[in-house]
């Protein structure tokens, strides 16, 4: 299924093969390593030299952009935070029904800061232009988990499951972890978020949701633990969150990684 969406996304795009050829290689690196971002990045942009108006490339540009940020890998966040929205916005001014570049457009956006009720708009378009889309249904969950509402995000990134049972269109366990995580569910976020890092342990993510998770519940040996494999990683233990619309989620969030890290105010 996976696959068939791959092939839907490219299906409008270029007459230029080699633009087309660049993006899909870029495509699949986003699924194998966080460590694979930079160079994810440099080629989706090859393509887009190559055609300015090629939307699925420009989606993915502006994709590769935020996991930069999210990743801790970006040399300029400033340069590739402000790289990633107009890439964004240049992806919705071609994307007709296309819901692959709605949804990754509107993802990025989501974490640049836009409007999140006008970003979870695009997604809800592009799910209802393919109600079948796996990954837009992941990306709806994660800008759900951005809302505050974090529910509802692991409904939709489970229907994402359903969708795609075996092929990545995201860290799926990652957000479910987080979203039990901000409903309190420490005790329920742990499994799944030791399974994320399991399944990418160059992505920082899951590290500081598990190490938040140990340190409210009072196991600071085990989030100190995390922690220090965190910082094997990243040289950020404690990120902007401002992704996170919820400045309740925010606070939940920050404190315990400074509980985990030995931090104060």
């Amino acid at each position: 299924m996976q696959a068939a969406e791959t092939a839907r996304s490219v299906n409008r795009p270029t007459a230029d093969l080699t633009a087309h050829d660049l993006y899909l290689r870029a495509y699949a690196m986003l699924w194998s390593s966080a460590r694979q971002m930079p160079e994810a990045l440099r080629l989706t942009e090859q393509a887009i030299e190559r055609d300015p108006r090629y939307g699925p490339a420009l989606a993915w540009a502006a994709v590769c952009c935020q996991r930069l940020l999210v990743d801790d890998r970006s040399e300029d966040p400033v340069a590739d935070r402000r790289k990633g929205v107009d890439f964004a916005r240049r992806a919705l001014e071609v994307a007709g029904d296309d819901p692959g570049i709605l949804g990754n457009a509107a993802l990025a956006l989501a974490y640049f800061g836009e409007d999140i009720g006008a970003t979870m708009a695009l997604v809800d378009r592009a799910l209802g232009l393919n109600p079948n889309y796996a990954r837009g249904w992941y990306i709806s969950g994660l800008l759900r988990l951005y809302a505050g509402q974090p529910d509802t995000a692991i409904e939709h990134v489970e229907a994402s499951l359903r969708l795609s049972p075996r092929a990545r269109v995201g860290s799926s366990l990652s957000v479910i972890g987080a979203a039990d995580f901000l409903s309190r569910r420490f005790d329920q976020a742990v499994p799944k978020l030791l399974l994320a890092i399991q399944e990418d342990p160059s992505f920082p993510q899951p590290y500081r949701s598990l190490a938040a998770s140990y340190a409210h519940m009072g196991q600071l040996d085990e989030a100190q633990d995390v922690v220090k494999r965190l910082r094997a990683i990243t040289r950020i233990v404690i990120p902007d969150a401002g992704y996170l619309r919820n400045p309740e989620d925010r606070e939940l969030f920050l404190s315990g990684l400074r509980l985990a890290a030995g931090e104060t105010r």
